[in-house]
């Protein structure tokens, strides 16, 4: 019999009831969720079941030069406008996303790499392996990348991301969303996570959100309206800081 959502919320709100319960009884704060989430099915198939095997011996920057090599010369000035990257204007509410990117003492990160890609307004991806039917767009790819400045402060014009069906289970949904990927000093530091809308509605539905489950934690995923970084006649301001690490740390897909 195929998975309702009334089968994943009934699975989600008893693992949140438990989680509650839980840190009510003394248990610390969970920042991060399990890697066998139940209501996210596919997460069973896809964590690691044995140690972690440390790499020894040789050069250490060899597992470097399998990986691509970024520097500034690389990033172009319309890299982070998403909407000048073709011929003609994207369709979609326009948007600027803009944030810094601070270590646990709240101090810039400057000069680090951060890419993002993600739908278009009618919720579908540029990619081949992306089969919904929804409209693609000619003028929009939906990927782009920049260095954050001496604040530590990023910012990208794009369009507000549509939902999108995905197969977890009947009549699935994902919150409108764009994927953030992070690089420190190397390749091999990559971190990725996702940034969701203030106010949607499909946030109680999507177990990928709700594996979060320590409120604050996932709380901290949703950027906030801000009307001072909306451009006049052009587009609405969001604002979301991207902690790297210690309690105000911003989840990471692969965990801690």
């Amino acid at each position: 019999m195929a998975l309702t959502q009334s089968d994943i919320d009934a699975e989600i709100a008893a693992l949140q009831s438990a989680y509650d319960t839980a840190v009510s009884g003394g248990a610390p704060a969970e920042h991060h969720p399990a890697r066998d989430y139940p209501p996210y099915r596919s997460s069973r198939l896809r964590h690691p079941r044995q140690p972690l095997v440390a790499v020894t011996g040789g050069d250490p920057e060899t597992v470097e030069l399998s990986g691509p090599v970024f520097g500034t010369t690389d990033i172009t000035d319309i890299d982070n406008d998403l909407t000048r990257q073709h011929l003609g204007e994207p369709l979609g509410e326009r948007i600027t996303v803009s944030g810094r990117l601070l270590d646990r003492a709240g101090r810039p990160v400057r000069g680090q790499l951060v890419e993002i890609w993600q739908a278009n307004a009618s919720g579908r991806y540029a990619h081949l392996r992306d089969q919904h039917p929804a409209p693609l767009d000619p003028h929009f790819t939906g990927v782009g990348r920049t260095l954050t400045d001496d604040q530590g402060r990023y910012t990208f014009t794009t369009v507000r991301p549509g939902p999108y069906p995905w197969r977890n289970h009947t009549n699935a949904w994902r919150p409108a969303h764009i994927h953030f990927s992070l690089f420190g000093t190397a390749f091999a530091q990559r971190l990725v996570t996702q940034m969701y809308f203030p106010g949607d509605p499909l946030f109680a539905y999507d177990p990928i959100l709700r594996s979060v489950t320590d409120r604050a934690a996932r709380d901290r995923l949703v950027a906030a309206y801000r009307h001072d970084l909306s451009v006049p006649e052009f587009s609405l301001g969001y604002e979301w800081d991207i902690v790297l690490d210690g309690p105000s740390a911003t989840w990471i897909e692969e965990g801690r």
